[in-house]
């Protein structure tokens, strides 16, 4: 029997939890008041499993323990409500927070009004509020957060308040943040890169805040940048990848399919006029050996760009795709 996967909450639900416990602390009080929580445990791949989250609400805004950058501060009501420490603060466009405004979901924020709105329904009281994330800024150097402007913490996000466990939805809303962070910034050419290698090399010949890891989601990333209306994309790879998005492979993991090398062989003999041995090896890379030593390699990889961007542009014809494959 397979084991259940447990689900979780985000960050956003839990800040949201905390504010109201805080926010009635005070409201009995008129102190400073802290609320503490911690993200539960779940079977989702989440660098925030664990952390601490704390509100703060005060009626002196020295009492708050702040973001050291610059921000502007949500208004709930009569309350200023600040990035503490370890929550981010949005420096570019591109993303749902404004730029200039603690990092923290429209979700959740709206989900604080909506408590504020019922617990002081007389309007309340000046007040100033914060939320913070214990060692937030180290925990964020796991995400991409700071490639795409979101400086001196984690964020605070959620939509439906639940963490699927081990779902792509988290991966594929990061691919978009960064797509969307390019285009707003004035990329028309975004660089989807597959891997630590065609990162390695997209970083040196590209600006880094065009450059989007997409894991094995080919055609998914290309459905975001189509929805985005990005003109251009380079897609960089090694020839393994390649192959299989040329043969029709939407997402390159192995448990979506492999290569088909005895179609491999026929093109390869059609096209380059070369007979290749796929008995004696079961990967691209042991055909190029074969290739190379009947001076057929560039020829190969040359034909693999081009079928590989055929295939590409069979599936969005809006964009204009090129592949570059790294050696």
């Amino acid at each position: 029997m397979s084991k259940k996967l447990r689900k979780g909450y985000t960050t956003g639900y839990h800040a949201s939890f905390a504010f109201r416990s805080a926010l009635q602390g005070f409201l009995a009080t008129q102190s400073l008041t802290k609320s503490v929580t911690y993200k539960m445990d779940n079977d989702d791949l989440d660098v925030t499993k664990g952390a601490e989250i704390v509100v703060t609400i005060s009626d002196k805004l020295d009492d708050l323990e702040l973001n050291p950058l610059e921000h502007t501060p949500y208004e709930i009501g009569t309350l200023k409500l600040y990035a503490g420490l370890g929550v981010g603060v949005v420096t570019k466009d591109g993303l749902k927070p404004p730029k200039g405004f603690p990092a923290i979901n429209p979700t959740p924020l709206k989900a604080m009004a909506d408590i504020y709105a019922n617990l002081c329904r007389d309007g309340g009281i000046p007040t100033y509020g914060s939320i913070s994330v214990t060692n937030g800024e180290e925990l964020a150097k796991q995400t991409a957060n700071a490639k795409v402007g979101v400086l001196g913490g984690i964020s605070i996000l959620g939509t439906t308040g639940y963490v699927k466990p081990i779902s792509s939805d988290a991966y594929m809303d990061s691919i978009r943040t960064e797509l969307g962070v390019a285009k707003a910034n004035g990329y028309t050419q975004v660089i989807l890169t597959l891997g630590n290698s065609s990162f390695s090399y997209a970083k040196e010949h590209y600006d880094e805040m065009q450059i989007v890891e997409i894991g094995n989601f080919v055609y998914d990333a290309l459905e975001i940048v189509e929805d985005l209306e990005i003109d251009s994309a380079i897609f960089i790879c090694g020839i393994g990848k390649a192959t299989k998005v040329m043969q029709g492979c939407k997402n390159t993991h192995n448990r979506f399919g492999s290569i088909d090398f005895e179609q491999l062989k026929v093109q390869i003999f059609k096209e380059l006029q070369a007979q290749v041995d796929i008995e004696s090896t079961k990967t691209v890379k042991g055909l190029t050996s074969q290739l190379e030593t009947m001076e057929k390699l560039e020829a190969f990889y040359s034909m693999i760009s081009q079928k590989t961007d055929e295939q590409l542009g069979s599936w969005f014809s809006t964009i204009n795709c090129k592949t570059i494959i790294i050696r």
